[in-house]
């Protein structure tokens, strides 16, 4: 008897057992939603967070708002929830060989039969093209930065074949909103983004450690690398420095970005920004299991609010 394909009700077995596209969706669009993990938020926050970093501190950097600014704010949500979906379809179609063997993804729309290869280049096209539209909106040193941004999403899902670091190539391009944002408003770019966009690789690298080490077995047998295999039992030790190191760019971030022309107080608020994010990366710390997937998982997803401490004192520091 022919194997039936998968139903479009058919859950991702990663997903949470309430989300909006298995509520809501129209049944046909479901598969296609799954593959841009519009079912799983998470990698869209972690997208859109250093964009508004780079917002925020922009506007503390010339202490000139303006209402392109909202534009800006809207366009960084837009924008991330597109280029998450295209560039997470773009890994599915890539690793589909790698996913049917590993049990967490197996159930992912393409390893499972419900979006073929051509179904899911096309989905991709479509999610760049509105992605592009956004960007074209934005001055020319932005738009530039957007576009060199692809090399690094197209690079990103095969370095787990040849680097035992990948979280590093996902952190370049998960971050590249920092860059991007700051010249999208300020026009260049200066010493604050780069450093803003430093503290977000090591952020990166400390959340998807964490995230990684879900899968280390199965990666183990079908050798695929990772910083969780590099590191192994010496995961904390690892994930304190890439804290430190994050906490300590970002600081240097708003001071750079404080010094011209923002006040005294707006620096000290500022600045509870990483010393808050800080105390929130530790506190993770102290509940790690690395040989507890549930937990890890649990760690990586509150990583949104990790996030979002620094963007709320950044706005706060707008306001005095």
């Amino acid at each position: 008897m022919q194997e039936q394909p998968p139903s479009p009700d058919a859950p991702v077995a990663d997903a949470r057992a309430d989300n909006w596209v298995d509520r809501y969706a129209p049944a046909f669009a479901r598969p296609y939603l799954r593959l841009s993990r519009a079912d799983r938020p998470i990698g869209t926050w972690l997208l859109l967070l250093p964009c508004w970093w780079g917002l925020a501190l922009a506007m503390l950097y010339d202490q000139s708002p303006r209402w392109f600014d909202l534009w800006i704010f809207v366009a960084c949500g837009l924008g991330a929830f597109l280029m998450r979906g295209a560039g997470c379809t773009w890994n599915d179609i890539t690793d589909r060989h790698i996913d049917d063997r590993v049990a967490r993804t197996r159930s992912r729309p393409i390893p499972s039969g419900q979006v073929s290869v051509k179904g899911a280049v096309a989905w991709m096209a479509i999610q760049c093209l509105l992605a592009l539209c956004i960007l074209l909106t934005f001055n020319r040193a932005a738009i530039s930065l957007g576009v060199l941004s692809l090399l690094l999403v197209t690079i990103y899902p095969f370095a787990k074949r040849f680097t035992w670091w990948p979280q590093v190539f996902l952190g370049l391009a998960f971050n590249w909103g920092a860059l991007l944002v700051w010249t999208a408003h300020t026009g260049s770019l200066a010493s604050p983004a780069v450093l803003l966009y430093g503290a977000g690789i090591a952020w990166t690298l400390f959340y998807d450690t964490i995230y990684a080490h879900q899968d280390t077995e199965d990666d183990a047998l079908i050798g695929v690398k990772s910083t969780a295999r590099l590191f192994g039992e010496n995961t904390a030790h690892w994930l304190r420095r890439f804290l430190m190191i994050s906490v300590g760019l970002m600081g240097l971030a708003v001071i750079f970005a404080a010094m011209p022309n923002a006040s005294i107080l707006a620096l000290v608020i500022a600045l509870g920004g990483p010393w808050a994010m800080g105390w929130h990366m530790a506190w993770q710390l102290r509940g790690l299991d690395i040989h507890d997937p549930a937990k890890c998982h649990h760690l990586f997803l509150v990583n949104r609010d990790t996030g979002m401490i620094p963007l709320l004192f950044f706005a706060a520091s707008l306001l005095v």
